[in-house]
C-alpha cells in the first residue's frame, strides 16, 4: 500500500465514521500520512484526528478512538495505535508491501510522480533581494510551487520576505549545476559552502551522488536491454528494499512541504536519501555470473529506474542537470 493508497484508506474511514453517527464533520480531501515522528510506531502515522478536531466538537484523542477501529479493520492494515495527543500510528500488513504498486504508480506517472493539488489555485509572491542565492531560490519555488497547483510571482525591491543568508562569494565559477546545489542544498540559515568540493567526484559529495545514482540507474536500463530484459514491477525476492521504498514513498510529502514552506533544500535533502538508499541496492539488479534474468531481476530493475525517475523529477525542479552517463 502506498501513502496515497493509504490516505485514501485514511479517508474511508473518516466517511464511515461519518456516514455511522459517530462524527459529525465534513470528510477533507485529504489526509496527510507521513513516518511516525519520535513517540510514534508502526509504518506510518497521521494527524487526521488532530485536524478534525475542532470541527467535531470533541477532543483530538476521542477523535482518534472513534476512527480507529474503522481504520484497523481496513484491508492491508494490520493495526493501529494511537498516541500523543491523537495521533493514529498504522502498521501494515507484511503482504501489503507497497514496492510493487509504488514502482507502478512512479511508471505510470514518470516525473510527475509526487505533484498534487495542496496548493491549487493559491499565488505566491516572493519579494526577494538582488542576490544570487534568494534568486536561485525565488527560481527553485516557481517550479516547486507548480507541482502542488501553485503559481510564484517574484519581485523585487523592500519588503523582502525571502532573504535566505547570501553565499560568501560568487558561486558562478563552479558552472550552473555545481552552484545551484551550492546554494538551494542548505538550509536558508546556513551560510552556503562556496567551494571546489561540490565538483569532486567522489563519495563525499552530495550531489555527485545524487546524480551518479541517477546515471547508474540509466546504465542498468542499457545493460539489461543487452542481456535481453527489461523491467517489469513485482516483488525483487530477497534483495534489501526498505529504505529505498519507503524514500520513494516519502516523495509526494516532500515535495508538498518544500512548495508550502518555501524550502527547496528539503528536496535537495531528500534527493540525497533517494541516493544512499539507492546506490547499495543497485549493486543487485543485475544478474551475477552464470545467473539467468528471472523475475526478481526485473522487479529489481524496475525499482531502479523507479529511483532514476524521483531523482531525474528532483534535480530538474531544482533546476540542475541529471546526466545519463557520469
Amino acid at each position: 500500500m502506498t501513502p496515497v493508497e493509504l490516505s485514501r484508506t485514511v479517508l474511508h474511514a473518516v466517511r464511515r465514521a461519518v456516514d455511522e453517527g459517530e462524527l459529525s464533520v465534513t470528510v477533507p480531501e485529504r489526509a496527510v500520512v507521513t513516518p511516525p515522528g519520535p513517540g510514534g510506531c508502526g509504518d506510518y502515522a497521521t494527524n487526521i484526528a488532530l485536524q478534525l478536531a475542532r470541527p467535531a466538537g470533541q477532543p483530538p484523542r476521542r477523535v482518534a478512538e472513534i476512527l480507529r477501529p474503522h481504520l484497523a479493520t481496513a484491508d492491508g492494515v494490520d493495526d493501529v495505535v494511537v498516541t500523543g495527543p491523537g495521533f493514529l500510528n498504522i502498521s501494515l500488513r507484511a503482504d501489503a508491501d507497497p514496492g510493487p504498486d509504488l514502482v507502478r504508480e512512479i511508471r505510470e506517472r514518470g516525473m510527475a510522480y509526487g505533484h498534487g493539488d495542496a496548493l491549487a489555485g493559491q499565488v505566491v509572491t516572493l519579494r526577494v533581494p538582488y542576490d544570487a542565492r534568494a534568486e536561485a531560490v525565488a527560481d527553485a519555488l516557481v517550479r516547486i510551487v507548480a507541482t502542488q497547483g501553485g503559481r510564484v510571482e517574484v519581485e523585487h525591491g523592500e519588503p523582502v520576505n525571502l532573504r535566505p543568508v547570501p553565499a560568501p562569494e560568487d558561486p558562478a565559477p563552479l558552472g550552473p549545476d555545481a552552484a545551484r546545489w551550492a546554494l538551494l542544498h542548505p538550509a536558508p540559515h546556513d551560510r552556503p559552502r562556496i567551494s571546489a568540493d561540490h565538483l569532486v567526484q567522489r563519495e563525499g559529495n552530495p550531489l555527485f551522488r545524487v546524480r551518479y545514482a541517477h546515471a547508474r540507474t540509466r546504465a542498468l536500463t542499457r545493460n539489461a536491454g543487452r542481456l535481453g530484459f527489461t523491467a517489469e514491477p513485482g516483488d525483487p525476492a530477497h534483495t534489501e528494499t526498505g529504505a529505498l521504498v519507503t524514500a520513494l514513498c516519502d516523495h509526494p510529502r516532500i515535495l508538498t512541504a518544500a512548495a508550502t514552506h518555501r524550502a527547496p533544500d528539503r528536496l535537495a535533502r531528500h534527493l540525497v536519501t533517494v541516493a544512499d538508499a539507492a546506490l547499495p541496492f543497485l549493486l543487485t539488479v543485475l544478474p551475477q555470473g552464470e545467473e539467468k534474468p528471472s523475475a526478481a531481476h526485473r522487479a529489481r530493475l524496475a525499482l531502479a529506474e523507479a529511483a532514476g525517475t524521483v531523482l531525474a523529477g528532483g534535480l530538474s525542479l531544482l533546476g540542475i542537470d541529471a546526466p545519463e552517463h557520469l
